[in-house]
This record gives C-alpha cells, sequence and structure tokens, in this order.
C-alpha cells in the first residue's frame, strides 16, 4: 500500500479544505471548537450546505445522488471536516440506514427515503437497544406481528441518540419467537410521529439531553416499510453496523484535539514550566499522537480494501474510541484543578458566566464525562475483540 497522498488526492484536500473555509458557519464551529452545545438547527444547517455543494453523502453511490469518490477521498474529507470544526454529519440516515436501503431495501423504499435523507427532510434514529438487550442484541423483544398490509409493534428501545429530534427510526423488530433468536429479527421503518409511540429523555452523567427511551405501544407500521425480507433483519444490523464502527473512528477529530491538547499543556504550568516540557506527561501525548496516527494508516487500510467494512471495522472502533477516551482524559489531567468544577451551563453556546480558570477549562469534565459512553455504543469493544478473534484472526 502506498501511503503517500497522490498529488490529485492533494489538490483534493486543498479544494475541500478551502470549501470549508468558506463555507461553514462560524458560530458553529465556535460551539465544536469550544465544546458547546450544539442544537439540530446547527447540524441540519451544515448538512444543506453540504447538500447544495453535493458533498453531503460521501460514501453513496452516485446513482442515488452520492459523490462517488473514492475512499481515500472520503477520507479526506471526513479528516478535513473534523480538523476544522465542522459538526458531524448525522450519521444515522446518511451512513446507517441509507446503505441499508440502497442494497436491500424495495423501489419504493428507494424512491422515498433516500431523497429525503439526502435534503436533510426526515431526521433519523436508531432503535437496536432495548432494556437487557444492548451487547447481546439478538435477545432484543421489541414485537411486530403482522396485520394484513401492516404491523403492529409493542415494546421499547433505549439509548435512542437524539430521538427528541426524530422523524423516522429504523427498528429491529421481533417477528418471530418459534427460530432461533437470530433468525426471528426483522428490519423495519417507523414514523416517529405515529400514535403509539412516545420518547423519554435520559439525563446522561454530564446532565445532557442527548439519548432517550423510545415507547411502542401498539404502533401500526405499514408492511411496505419492511426492509427485504422477515427474518433477515440480523443480517441487515451487521452490514449496517459495520459502516457505524468506521465512522466511529473519526481521526479527523482526534486530530483537532491533539492539537488543542497540546496547546492547553503548553499553556499550563506545572513546577513553574509548561506541561509540555515535563517528561511523563510528554510521553503520554507522544504515544496518543503515534497511535492515532497508526490508526489513521489502518482506517485506510480498511477503507482501500473493500467497498463495504467488513469485520475490520471492529479494530477502528477500538482504537478510535480508546483515542478518544485518552485525549479527553490528559486534557483533564493538563487542566488539573481548573478541570474539577462541573458546570453543564457552560457548555450553553449564550453561556455568560465567569469560568474557574481558563475559559477553556470550563467544558473539560462534561466532555470527559461524555466520552465515557464511547467504548461502549456501536458495540462495546469487549464485543468487539470477540468479532476481530473470531472473524479476522479465525480463533
Amino acid at each position: 500500500m502506498d501511503l503517500n497522498y497522490t498529488k490529485e488526492e492533494q489538490a483534493f484536500r486543498d479544494e475541500v479544505r478551502s470549501f470549508i473555509r468558506g463555507n461553514l458557519p462560524r458560530d458553529i464551529a465556535e460551539k465544536v471548537l469550544h465544546h458547546k452545545r450544539l442544537v439540530k438547527d446547527d447540524w441540519v444547517r451544515w448538512q444543506k450546505i453540504l447538500y447544495k455543494k453535493g458533498w453531503v453523502a460521501p460514501n453513496w453511490p452516485k446513482e442515488y445522488g452520492g459523490c462517488a469518490w473514492t475512499p481515500i477521498q472520503q477520507h479526506i474529507f471526513e479528516d478535513e471536516c473534523g480538523y476544522a470544526g465542522a459538526p458531524r454529519v448525522m450519521p444515522f440516515g446518511l451512513v446507517m440506514v441509507a446503505p441499508v436501503i440502497q442494497n436491500f431495501g424495495s423501489q419504493w423504499q428507494k424512491e422515498y427515503f433516500l431523497p429525503r435523507i439526502l435534503s436533510s427532510e426526515d431526521w433519523w434514529a436508531q432503535g437496536y437497544s432495548e432494556p437487557g438487550s444492548g451487547s447481546d442484541l439478538a435477545s432484543l423483544k421489541c414485537k411486530a406481528v403482522r396485520e394484513g398490509d401492516h404491523y403492529i409493534v409493542n415494546g421499547q428501545k433505549t439509548w435512542t441518540t437524539l430521538g427528541q429530534y426524530a422523524d423516522m427510526i429504523f427498528c429491529l423488530v421481533r417477528t418471530d419467537s418459534t427460530v432461533k433468536k437470530q433468525e426471528g429479527i426483522s428490519f423495519l421503518l417507523i414514523d416517529m410521529h405515529s400514535p403509539g409511540i412516545s420518547v423519554r429523555p435520559i439525563i446522561t452523567l454530564d446532565e445532557e439531553h442527548e439519548v432517550n427511551e423510545t415507547f411502542f405501544d401498539n404502533v401500526k407500521v405499514p408492511a411496505e416499510n419492511l426492509v427485504g425480507e422477515e427474518g433477515r433483519g440480523w443480517t441487515y444490523a451487521k452490514f449496517l453496523l459495520g459502516h457505524e464502527r468506521t465512522g466511529i473512528a473519526r481521526v479527523g477529530e482526534s486530530k483537532r484535539e491533539l492539537e488543542q491538547l497540546k496547546e492547553i499543556a503548553a499553556k499550563q504550568l506545572r513546577n513553574g514550566k509548561p506541561l509540555m516540557e515535563d517528561p511523563r506527561f510528554r510521553d503520554r501525548v507522544i504515544q496518543v499522537e503515534v497511535e492515532l496516527m497508526a490508526l489513521e494508516i489502518t482506517l485506510l487500510r480498511v477503507l482501500s480494501s473493500r467497498t463495504k467494512p467488513g469485520p475490520e471495522a471492529s479494530i477502528l472502533k477500538i482504537k478510535g474510541t480508546d483515542i478518544q477516551q485518552a485525549l479527553t482524559e490528559l486534557t483533564m489531567d493538563a487542566m488539573g484543578p481548573y478541570a474539577l468544577p462541573f458546570s453543564p451551563e457552560a457548555r450553553a453556546a449564550d453561556w455568560h458566566g465567569e469560568p474557574v480558570g481558563p475559559e477553556y477549562a470550563a467544558s473539560a469534565a462534561a466532555v470527559y464525562f461524555n466520552y465515557r459512553k464511547t467504548s461502549i455504543y456501536g458495540g462495546s469493544n469487549e464485543i468487539q475483540r470477540n468479532i476481530i478473534s473470531q472473524m479476522v484472526l479465525g480463533l
């Protein structure tokens, strides 16, 4: 594998960088760079800018309105967006359910849902985890019973990220309880405005309303919203998770956070000297930087080796989240006692309170708390190690 970018790829990077510099709204970038609280309009506004440019779906085939970029171009784009402070394109529609619809959906589903995902007309949520069915997802109990031309759905989903904004949710539901548990699962597309759906917030450790519980009480879903075949939902779910885990690596964002960490460590004094001059702390930063470089190379190898993410994506998920958590830990360490006061209000875009210590310390604790989740969502890292052992190493 040639690890050097070609002249064409370098030119593409320059084009992406120039576009972001000229079109990313400054107020949104400031929120991202300073870990302020984003609202739905921030994400949608940026996605619509990308949609107008034709760049909102780098991983989609051209026939569906995508960019048809090479894997390297996709990586460059994500890298530059993350580094510049662009908000993540919400993955639930564009990155996760869209490839499932493209590969397994009916013609009607492709014609109806894909344009609405591209234009941000529909905000999507993910309905996988349930109380008691997280890492053991195949044990899910949310049930869908076919009645004529509809399914009747009853049950509960949990950890529904930003479900309070959602117009649609893709759900794994049990349609057959008489077969092996993986074979009785189907994949349904459900309108979140349907009667019988209720969303209840879960307030996380950083005191944010990011995730929810979602309840289904005799929810009527048209049978045409079934993706593919009944009982094949587990296959489609694994396909989707490959795309999700690849995106969790977030190399560009980690590069940005690493640079900010170095800047903080250069300002913070310990024993009368900049913290970055402390050999032990500097070694820890260098170790993360080396691991981040290795992650980027591994990501490029995975992207270049296949058109669809496979079990190798689990490697990216583990290392990506390990690095993200390590960066938050080092940042907390660098700020010392200034990181101790925890004020969730400090993350609000319009907060004008007085920070305790440097302004960049105000959101440190909240970010640290929030990133404890990264090694769990998308399939816990313990489960990812099992996948690597069985499907990559063949043990």
